[in-house]
């Protein structure tokens, strides 16, 4: 395998999900939608020394945030739905996601199960931003999965531009933050809003009478090397000025399935018309994986009706196999398990790979 790819980039999209673990779960339940959501644990409030994973944004406006004690967050909302983590289900979503941005082209390091960066080399404001909306669609389109982009020249900032993306809902999902916006943005800012400015840091600079992103761009360098030695000190004069990382590692990769989706313009209610469908999506990822010279274990099936309920269902193949006589005929005893009647919006076929 190839060692990492690391090159530096005109722009830096920060691609961030919303509330990723809540949105997941809503997913396979519609019924939370609107509703509290605190996901962390077992599911157990009273359960000790557990935090929360995720909280959906009707618990964060009562003040409930990743990294509580699940104790703190139940006597904060103790109506809330309180969900065990599940992470086979973030996994596969997560995989979803990153494989779809993988697709558009651009660069790909990926942080973690909800946010990656994505590097684009060139282009005007009105082309990033449009490569922007469009990671956001494509993103929604396979997976129902809302996400928000931060569009900068460096890594730091750029997540700091999706922070302005949740915040400003006339944004659309997209903000840019540069050198042009950076003061008129940030400078009244408190030092806490830099990324990487934890609550130490931050009491620390308070300390030496630096409250705002301004009062810090005003202070000397050797005064923030004196107080936090040359690594950090260093890192905070040139991240209040915006600076940052403009580097992408593309780490190689090797995908662990393959899917295919369409969604019609048309609902499908037939099931000689949803069969068809799902067996061409098939034929299509057969002749990607005999191309790539791999194997299908299991397949799944994803249907999404009008109303967007989505389920996945899944079965494991009795060996590994591309034959289309042996992976078609269960792709069609797992659409027979979903329930009829339903106009199907968008139909999904995966393959899990060897």
């Amino acid at each position: 395998m190839s060692a990492p790819r690391t090159q530096r980039y005109r722009w830096l999209l920060h691609i961030d999900l919303d509330q990723f673990q809540v949105a997941v779960e809503r997913l396979r339940s519609p019924e939370l939608t609107g509703v509290p959501v605190i996901v962390g644990g077992n599911g157990d409030p009273a359960e000790a020394r557990k935090v929360v994973t995720c909280a959906s944004y009707e618990a964060r406006a009562v003040g409930v945030r990743a990294g509580m004690p699940l104790r703190a967050a139940y006597r904060k909302m103790p109506d809330a739905v309180y969900l065990p983590l599940d992470m086979a289900a973030y996994d596969v979503a997560s995989a979803q996601v990153m494989e779809t941005l993988r697709e558009s082209g651009h660069p790909i390091e990926v942080w973690g199960w909800d946010e990656a960066y994505a590097g684009v080399a060139t282009g005007s404001d009105s082309l990033i931003t449009d490569v922007a909306k469009g990671l956001r669609a494509q993103v929604f389109e396979r997976s129902v999965l809302s996400c928000r982009v931060g569009i900068s020249d460096n890594k730091q900032r750029a997540k700091m531009a999706t922070g302005f993306a949740k915040r400003d809902e006339s944004a659309g999902g997209v903000f840019l933050l540069d050198d042009r916006n950076w003061l008129a943005l940030m400078g009244d800012a408190p030092t806490r809003d830099l990324w990487s400015v934890g609550p130490r840091t931050a009491d620390k600079l308070a300390e030496m009478g630096i409250a705002t992103v301004n009062d810090l761009i005003a202070t000397p360098r050797d005064d923030l090397i004196a107080r936090f030695g040359p690594h950090q000190g260093n890192w905070l004069y040139v991240l209040c000025r915006g600076g940052g990382d403009a580097t992408i590692t593309a780490e190689p990769f090797v995908a662990k399935s393959h899917s295919k989706s369409r969604t019609f313009a048309a609902d499908l209610t037939a099931m000689d018309d949803i069969s068809a469908a799902a067996a061409a999506l098939t034929d299509e990822l057969l002749t990607q994986v005999v191309a790539e010279g791999r194997v299908a274990f299991r397949v799944a099936v994803t249907v999404r009706t009008t109303t967007f309920y989505t389920r996945t269902k899944s079965r494991k193949l009795p060996a590994p196999t591309t034959d289309a006589a042996i992976i078609t005929p269960v792709v069609d005893e797992l659409l027979q398990k979903f329930e009829q009647g339903r106009p199907i919006r968008l139909l999904g076929v995966r393959l899990d790979l060897v």
